[in-house]
This record gives C-alpha cells, structure tokens and sequence, in this order.
C-alpha cells in the first residue's frame, strides 16, 4: 500500500492501529470471556485452563514466528512493488504451514499427559486439562493456517479487514462458549471440551473468509505465475521464521516455568495468575493494535529505503508506550480488589490476583516497549537480532529472577521478578533498538553511495 510509505508518519500508524482496536477489543473481550465462564465450573476448573495458557503460548508463538516471517517478506515485496513476489511467498507459506501443523499436532497430542503432569497440573484438574487440550490439538491445523492467513493480510496493511474478521471470530466463539460449556439450546453440556470446541469453530469461520478475501478481493492466493520453487520460498520464509520463533518460544517456556513455580502454592495460585494474565491482554488492547500495526509500516518503510519514517515510529510509539502504561497501571491499583471478585468469590484466588497487580504494574509500560524495539528490528531485516531480545528477557531475566525470587520472598517474589524483568528488558529495547537502526541507515547510505559512482 503506497500510503504506508507516503502519507504522514503519525497518521499513518494511527490510521492502521484504530481500525484494529474493534478487533483487538473483542479477541481479548473474548479471552476474559472465556475466563469467566470457565470460572463459573469452579477453582479446579479455572486453575486448568490456566495450566494450558503456557502450552498454547509456545504453539501459538511457534507459529507465529513463521506468520511474522511471511508478513514481514510480503511487506517488504509489496514495498518494492513485487506483487508477483508477494503472491508466490503467500501460497508457498500457507503449504509450509500445513506441514507444520502436522508435526505439532502429533506431538502434542503424544506429550499431552506427561508434559502437564511437569507443569503441576494432576487428579481431576488433569482430567480437565486433557478434556480441553485434545480437542485444541486435533485442531490446531486450523489454528496455524488462520494465524499465517491472518498475518498476510496485516502485511498488505488493511488492518480493517483483518479487525473485521476478529470480532467477527470472537463474537462465534463467545456464543459457542455459553451454549457448549453450559450445554444450552439443546446442545450436550460440555464443559471443558466445549470451551475448546467453540474456539475450534470460531478459527474455522475465520480461515474460511480469510482465504476468500486473499484470492477473491485482494488477488493475492493463487498457483499461477509462480517462476520461484517452492524450495526457495521455504528457504527465505524459514531464514525469517526460525530466529523469530526461537526468540517467541522463550516466552511461553519461561511461562511454564514460573506457572510451575506457582503451582508450588497451589492451584488458587495458578488460577489467579492465569486470570491476571487474561486481564492484562484485555487492558492492552490499545498498544497492542499500535503494535500490530508497526511490523507491516516499518517492513513496507523498510522496503522503500525510508529509515527516517522507521525511526520517528519507533520513538513516538515508545512513548506512547511508557504514557500508557503509567495510566493503566494507575487504574489497575485503583480497581485491583474489584476486578479480582469479578473472576473468583475464593478468597485466595481474590488475594494472589490482588498481589500480582499491586506489584507487577510498575513494569507495564517498559513491557511494551520491549515489543515494539523487536517489531523494529523484524521489520528491518533483522530477525536474529529480535529473536535474541525476546531470548534476553525470557532466559536471562525472567527465569533467573523468578527462581530467586521465589526462593528469597515466595509467591510475591515471583512477581517482584516479573515486575523487574519488564523494567530491564524494556530499556534494552530502547538501547539496542536504537543501535540497530543506526546501524542499517549507514549501512543503506553506504551502498546508496556506491551505487552513485559512475
């Protein structure tokens, strides 16, 4: 889209993120949703759920290295004015993510007990875990190609369409939530499983209007004219995905590992973490769209040989960032001991959720920050360099921290670590993002140079 390297920065951004806060409203709507009716089935209940958000993190970050890898190439194609390059690296894609999706299937599905028994989950709320993830992991086929889809698309930078099919999605998944775990209208009560099956459905609808509007409306999925091999479009494909899914996969494991920490202190724990990790998605919708829209702009900026465009988003974006984060975490101090009876009248689940807002907001702004410095260094070129932050603040900070926190101040200390992991990793971003582009502009105007001698 040319108006994402012409048209004023600022406007720009904001222009792509407004659209998608309908969208990143109702997923996360839907997430909190979920929550609650999960909740309504009682602590074990909620507590299992909560034991799958860490494992559905790494599939879904797993995945999304390689969605993230293929926007940021489409981007950059569609930048330079490669509509034919765009259109085979699509398809090409969505082929390698079919394969993929295979192997994960298989292999979560032979993991499934043994891998949640490491995590803590055991006795019934085991049961319900296996009850949910079953269903999750038969279709996560559907799952993968709905995320790779969904990423083209931002990559063309219609956001609308793409916030469309969002809210589209998760108002079917949130009707298919009260009438399979509830057993309603005539439907089998389900509990677990149907809170799986309705996310199964929603993905479904999504996937199917996402294929439609690539090939029909934007011309971008379809098998002719691609003079590129298959192999090729891998090659470049994976050179983007695998950094990127490294570096998102440390996320999640560093979730199981704190997840197995709290369990430690029992299963109230684990479901007031896991509804606080819902809560924060929720209340981060705004930034979050901001974000969604920076990989898309600054990989088409990046294209066209407009670092000063990249630059001035990064530095607006980042504070931003911070601003929204004071503000939120203001809010969340104010509105903790409510918030926390919305999801649970247990009087543990209430306290545990209450202490990890009161100590972990400090961190939120910087949280973001981090973000958006690796959305700068993907939409650049520079994968690895992404990769390695995510690897930072996951391997280096958080672990460590959390297993001495844990040891020095329990259950509170653990989220002191999360709190002073955000506050470090954030000013890294700041610093290496910084860095990083420094160094791409003068490598540009280096070759820009050479390129200008007769």
């Amino acid at each position: 889209m040319p108006e994402l390297i012409d048209r004023p920065v600022a406007a720009t951004v904001m222009k792509m993120a407004i659209p998608m806060l309908a969208g990143t409203f109702a997923t996360n709507m839907y997430q909190l949703t979920d929550a609650w009716m999960v909740s309504r089935l009682g602590t074990e209940a909620l507590a299992a759920i909560s034991f799958t958000f860490p494992v559905i993190m790494f599939f879904s970050f797993l995945i999304r290295g390689l969605g993230t890898g293929t926007m940021t190439l489409v981007a950059h194609a569609l930048g330079g004015d490669d509509r034919a390059g765009a259109t085979t690296l699509i398809y090409h894609a969505i082929l390698l993510a079919g394969l993929i999706a295979l192997v994960l299937m298989t292999a979560g599905l032979i993991s499934l007990k043994p891998l949640f028994n490491a995590l803590g989950a055991s006795g019934s709320v085991l049961v319900r875990v296996e009850e949910y993830m079953k269903i999750w992991y038969m279709g996560c086929m559907i799952m993968i190609l709905q995320m790779v889809t969904s990423d083209v698309i931002f990559a063309t930078g219609n956001t609308g369409v793409m916030s469309a099919l969002m809210v589209g999605g998760t108002v079917v998944n949130i009707i298919f939530d009260y009438v399979l775990i509830f057993g309603k209208y005539g439907f089998p009560r389900l509990e677990m499983a149907g809170a799986a099956l309705a996310t199964l459905i929603a993905q479904t609808m999504v996937l199917v209007a996402a294929l439609v509007i690539l090939r029909k409306k934007m011309g971008l999925l379809h098998r002719r004219g691609h003079e590129v091999s298959i192999l090729s479009s891998w090659s470049k494909i994976m050179a983007f995905s695998i950094p990127g899914s490294l570096g998102m996969v440390a996320t999640p494991v560093s979730a199981a590992i704190v997840t197995r920490l709290v369990a430690e202190y029992g299963h109230a724990a684990v479901a007031a973490t896991g509804v606080a990790g819902r809560i924060e998605m929720f209340a981060f919708m705004i930034p979050m769209a901001v974000g969604m829209s920076l990989i898309p702009f600054i990989a088409q900026n990046f294209g066209a040989n407009r670092m000063d465009r990249i630059r001035e988003a990064r530095r607006g974006t980042m504070i931003f960032a911070v601003l929204y984060g004071v503000f939120i975490g203001a809010v969340f101090i104010a509105s903790a001991g409510s918030m926390a009876r919305v999801f649970s009248s247990d009087a543990s689940v209430v306290e545990v959720l209450r202490s990890y807002i009161y100590i972990t907001c400090a961190g939120y702004g910087m949280m973001e920050v981090h973000r958006y410095a690796g959305f700068c260094m993907t939409g650049t070129n520079q994968p690895f360099k992404a990769s390695m932050l995510n690897v930072f603040r996951a391997l280096v900070l958080l672990i460590p921290l959390s297993l001495m926190g844990n040891h020095l101040f329990k259950l509170n200390g653990i989220f002191g670590a999360r709190c002073l992991t955000d506050l470090l990793a954030g000013m890294i971003g700041i610093w290496w993002s910084g860095r990083m582009l420094k160094r791409v502009q003068n490598q540009m105007r280096t070759v820009q140079s050479q390129d200008s001698q007769p």
